[in-house]
């Protein structure tokens, strides 16, 4: 019988390791899976974490990191890319250095500073540094209200602020900039301006703890509808409806804060 094989976008995660697999490199390559992209992954740090603490974090070697830049690139370029936890100056420093030599595509830079447990991923040391030298990469920079916060300098509590924000992060080099309001009180509404205009993307907010990786798997599956050749507004949207339902038939696991089911089409009760 012969093979019946078929072309496929690919999306890369270059990112942390999260081994309960509700965050990191592992909820990007179950965000993939489920947008029906290939998916591939550059590990960045390894972190020992679940769903209630992280316990340790441990980086790797920048030579290997390039070594796994080199294996991607020179064999499946990605349509998309994305890049989470950035941990420390030699990993960003590579990681630039990377991104300068093998010029990716649609990339959606997500700035994780904080883990759910308020664990430092990004320390404060290194923000100046990740400013300067990675967020110009951003065709799109998808920071939460506190990451935003901590890159601009100001405590954003209104709407207007958020906007605020957004023109801010522009202005430092993203090509555009999806601020998420899902720490907002009222609600989960996002701002996106691509350097022009503001469009207000509103949606309810869903009352659960089980949102373990939530930023990650918005970032990657707007790298996974990327890849597939939609526009980038059609591409937050899409991802930002993926997202919400996946909270919504979220699983129980875990004593902390639960993972998003990122297989909620097939797995979801009828």
């Amino acid at each position: 019988m012969q093979a019946q094989t078929q072309k496929v976008p690919a999306a890369l995660t270059i990112a942390g390791s999260d081994c309960s697999g509700g965050a990191g490199g592992q909820a990007d390559l179950k965000t993939f899976g489920a947008h029906n992209v290939f998916g591939m992954s550059i590990v960045l740090s390894v972190v020992a974490e679940n769903t209630a603490r992280v316990i340790s974090c441990h980086n790797i070697p920048p030579s290997y990191i390039s070594e796994q830049f080199q294996a991607v690139f020179e064999d499946i370029p990605p349509n998309a890319c994305k890049v989470g936890m950035l941990g420390s100056h030699e990993i960003i420093r590579c990681v630039a250095d990377n991104l300068t030599l093998h010029k990716p595509k649609n990339l959606v830079i997500d700035p994780v500073m904080f883990a759910k447990n308020g664990f430092a991923l990004m320390p404060e040391s290194i923000r100046e540094y990740f400013r300067k030298e990675i967020l110009h990469f951003a065709d799109v920079l998808t920071p939460n209200i506190p990451e935003a916060s901590a890159l601009c300098g100001f405590s954003i509590t209104s709407l207007e602020d958020m906007k605020e924000a957004a023109r801010i992060l522009h202005g430092m080099g993203a090509k555009s900039v999806l601020l998420k309001g899902g720490h907002s009180v009222q609600n989960c509404d996002d701002v996106f301006y691509d350097g022009r205009e503001f469009f207000i993307l509103d949606a309810p907010k869903i009352h659960t703890k089980n949102t373990h990786g939530t930023g990650c798997t918005l970032s990657s599956a707007i790298a996974a509808n990327l890849a597939l050749g939609n526009s980038l507004l059609d591409s937050i949207k899409s991802a930002k409806d993926y997202v919400f339902h996946a909270i919504l038939y979220s699983l129980e696991l875990g004593k902390g804060n639960g993972p998003t089911n990122h297989f909620y089409k097939t797995t979801k009760q009828q």
